[in-house]
């Protein structure tokens, strides 16, 4: 099971509470986690990637472990502790503005 932490306005436009689980992946990526968020949860499309490019859109950061993997290659293995379910994969909005 890998678990996803979203931030609290994708978790009410998804409509859970919490964070989400999705199942099980061999050698999970960044691409095949969001491919597997936005399959189930269909409100959320469009919202961490772009319709279009699928890019992740700005302002959105991406952590596992506590690093921050953002800039990786979308197709990089994430962490066995991601993989496994010991550490969730955390989708962040990031902070701007003055």
């Amino acid at each position: 099971m890998i678990r996803v932490i979203l931030p609290q306005h994708l978790r009410t436009l998804a409509g859970v509470d919490g964070e989400v689980s999705l199942d099980d992946q061999e050698q999970p990526t960044q691409r095949t986690v969001l491919d597997a968020l936005e399959a189930s949860y269909p409100a959320l499309r469009g919202t961490i990637r772009d319709h279009g490019t699928a890019k992740r859109r700005d302002f959105i950061r991406f952590f596992a472990c506590g690093q921050d993997i953002t800039l990786d290659s979308a197709d990089d293995p994430l962490p066995e502790e991601v993989a496994s379910g010991a550490e969730p994969f955390r989708v962040v909005g990031a902070m701007a503005g003055g």
